[in-house]
């Protein structure tokens, strides 16, 4: 008799325990999707930034040095919105902003370091990391700055 009563008391015992872990487990899985897909954006971002680095060092002679920098940053990530991508480029320590400024600023400053700057939302809809009503990181924003010398 007592086997009996000790079997029927322990049937509820799993369903209690999955639904202490559970949520855990869970959080967990919700969690590596989320920092999964902000590593991914970040290695990304990372060889865009790299491409348009070499592409801005080699554009000495070219008569739009800005557009083909940005483009080679938009061309080696595909899959980051373009809108959500904010790219900085100087010459030498002075930013510049259109193929003129830079295209003079290149041919001024060569052997000197020709600098690109990318920042990208960790992830655009998900700005905090927030999993399950926790955030992770206030206004996760990724900043790669590369520098390159001009060729």
């Amino acid at each position: 008799m007592l086997g009996a009563l000790a079997l029927r008391d322990a049937k509820g015992i799993a369903a209690v325990e999955f639904a202490i872990i559970g949520p855990v487990l869970l959080l967990i899985l919700v969690g590596l999707f989320v920092f999964g897909i902000a590593l991914n954006n970040y290695v990304i971002l990372t060889n865009a930034a790299e491409s348009g680095a070499l592409q801005f060092a080699i554009s000495r002679g070219d008569s739009s040095p800005w557009t083909n920098t940005r483009n080679a940053i938009f061309n080696a990530a595909p899959t980051l919105p373009q809108a959500n991508l904010t790219i900085t480029l100087s010459v030498n320590g002075t930013a510049c902003a259109s193929d003129s400024t830079c295209q003079t600023a290149l041919t001024a400053n060569e052997g000197k370091p020709a600098v690109v700057q990318a920042s990208y939302p960790c992830i655009p809809s998900n700005p905090n990391l927030t999993v399950m009503g926790v955030n992770y990181a206030p206004n996760c924003n990724m900043t790669l700055t590369v520098t390159e010398r001009i060729q």
